[in-house]
């Protein structure tokens, strides 16, 4: 790396031996994460098998029959996955979010929605438990998840959400507990869960504090009360079990309630962020399978050249994902390290993440053809099965509401409090081999906070612009990373003048200010590298992402060299050809 350091605290003795400390147990972590993906590799073989009944091939025939792929579901049973989805402190292996996604990607990489519905969903349903529950709640909740059991959460959603996807559960005080009642039309695993997280109404007036959690058994409800509903097809995730549930005056023990009565909406709040970070990176796994099978599919055979009018598009692509996994990858570490401050970010990763990899996805088709043009080829499975599955699993128009809503109201107050004055966040941020916090639930924070990867924008275009360098990839970085500081200039005096109520030019500004946060990630992620990656301590993949952010944001900037895009394609390839993932971990072999 040739800027110089961010800032760091006092140089003595104590503070190197603390950091020293600190960096070998975030790579002791890091490398347990990595061995329990490698054990997951091993279990469900080589993706690219037609005849692995674990294999791609055989998890979109699944889908196509409408079907959960039972014999993967049950191998991931057996090998006690949903250990990872329980924290290390009630008798799990979830310590930190970053390497939760690091241990499965190998699953994400054969399929999103399996990934979903598998484990995912009861990750986010248990959230809450995990926050405010009390000590009997935790220890229930680990235990059905640890001898295989699932989750499943149900959603308030809000008025802007289809008619699927709406409902609402009512509970009222009742004697010894609750009276519920009330329908939900979409919920994931309703029909084959152990534990139904609901988020209900307890109160009739408007406000903060109308919704309360309840922690509901299923064994412990009166079954002429409770309904299960038919299963709802869905055009994406079709292999998933999308059901209803509705309960008629059911009567529900007082030691349900999770937290205390009205904390249901913060608490959906501060554990949703963790949902918002976690599924575009798993997402990002599943984008990179895609990326991979273009690139098989545009080589003469595994070892010849890709055919020069798909240079850029492939490359292009590739810089896309790493951009969507620096985000990813600062947010998920954020949730440890700054978890009162991680709001907007875990908005913004939620936002951008999911459009750009639909966008990729588009890109992709020049190369493979239009999704299901070739039904049958091992090159248009995952092509097909994403595109459908990602509007599905990002929630589509419900989730940018939702990322909207949590930006637009923090623009002006940012404008005015934090950019260009706050402090730069920890260099562990950005350090994926250093140690963090474990992740705790109870700390999440909604509100308030300064915008951190703003300071860090600012702080790495000012480093980049006081480095002499006679690299011309360096000078370009420091150009881009001005450009984004003049554009983060720009949007201060365009949101501090916004009124109090925002209106729809907000919603513009909050989506300039999401590929602001990109950029900002992405060139902290460069700096932050450690030489052990020659590519990604290279500026040419961030000069790329960096040249297609500014782009978007339709800054002027000169375009990248073509030397730039060979690196990354020649980069592209040769993790094709060693079998290695396109995210930073790059990761392999991949069976």
């Amino acid at each position: 790396m040739t800027t110089s350091p961010r800032p760091e605290a006092a140089d003595t003795t104590t503070a190197v031996g603390a950091q020293t400390t600190a960096t070998a147990v975030g790579a002791q972590a890091t490398a347990a994460a990595r061995h329990r993906a490698a054990r997951l590799e091993a279990l469900l073989g080589d993706p690219q098998d037609p005849a692995n009944p674990h294999g791609i091939a055989a998890l979109c025939a699944a889908d196509a029959r409408g079907e959960p792929p039972e014999p993967t579901e049950a191998l991931l049973t057996e090998a006690g996955l949903a250990a990872e989805f329980v924290p290390a402190r009630s008798g799990g292996l979830l310590t930190r979010a970053d390497l939760l996604v690091t241990a499965l990607r190998p699953l994400f990489r054969r399929d999103l929605a399996l990934g979903l519905g598998f484990g995912i969903t009861s990750l986010s349903a248990t959230a809450p438990v995990w926050a405010a529950g009390s000590t009997r709640q935790r220890q229930a909740t680990a235990d059905l998840l640890l001898r295989g059991g699932r989750a499943a959460a149900v959603h308030h959603e809000p008025a802007h959400a289809n008619a699927l996807a709406r409902g609402e559960l009512t509970a009222a005080p009742g004697r010894g507990g609750w009276i519920l009642d009330g329908r939900k039309e979409l919920v994931m695993n309703a029909s084959r869960a152990g534990a139904w997280v609901a988020c209900v109404r307890t109160t009739p007036e408007r406000g903060p504090h109308t919704h309360s959690v309840l922690l509901l058994d299923p064994g412990e409800l009166p079954s002429a009360r409770v309904r299960r509903l038919p299963r709802v097809p869905t055009p994406g995730m079709r292999g998933t079990l999308f059901s209803g549930l509705a309960f008629t005056h059911c009567p529900v023990p007082a030691h349900a309630l999770v937290g205390r009565p009205g904390e249901g909406t913060a608490l959906a709040l501060r554990t949703l962020q963790i949902d918002h970070c976690l599924i575009p990176a798993m997402a990002v796994a599943a984008a990179g399978t895609v990326l991979r099978s273009a690139v098989r599919a545009a080589t003469t055979g595994r070892g010849g050249p890709v055919a020069r009018r798909w240079h850029k598009p492939l490359a292009g692509v590739f810089a896309d994902l790493l951009t969507c996994d620096s985000m990813a990858t600062v947010a998920l570490r954020a949730l440890s390290l700054l978890p009162d401050r991680t709001h907007l970010l875990a908005a913004a990763v939620k936002y951008v993440v999911p459009d750009l990899l639909r966008e990729n996805l588009e890109e992709l088709t020049t190369v493979l053809g239009l999704p299901g043009h070739e039904h049958g080829s091992p090159h248009h499975g995952p092509l097909d099965k994403l595109t459908r599955d990602l509007p599905f699993a990002s929630l589509g128009h419900t989730g940018t509401a939702a990322c909207h809503a949590v930006l637009v109201p923090q623009l002006r107050p940012l404008a005015e409090r934090s950019w260009f004055k706050a402090p730069e966040p920890p260099p562990e941020l950005f350090r994926t081999g250093a140690d963090l916090p474990a992740l705790n639930h109870r700390l999440l924070g909604i509100a308030g906070g300064e915008d951190f990867l703003a300071a860090s924008l600012i702080g790495s275009a000012a480093r980049l612009a006081a480095t002499a360098s006679t690299d011309g990839r360096i000078t370009l970085l420091a150009g881009l990373a001005e450009a984004f500081t003049d554009e983060l200039r720009t949007l201060r005096s365009r949101c501090a003048a916004l009124p109090t109520t925002p209106g729809p030019a907000a919603v513009i500004l909050s989506d300039r200010y999401a590929l602001l946060q990109a950029a900002a990630a992405v060139l902290g992620i460069w700096e932050g590298q450690d030489g052990t990656d020659p590519f990604l301590t290279e500026p040419a993949w961030a000069v790329l992402a960096l040249s297609r952010l500014a782009r978007r944001l339709g800054i002027t900037t000169p375009g990248p060299p073509d030397d730039c895009v060979a690196q990354v394609l020649d980069e592209l390839v040769c993790r094709h050809r060693t079998d290695r993932s396109c995210d930073l971990d790059g990761s392999g072999p991949s069976h």
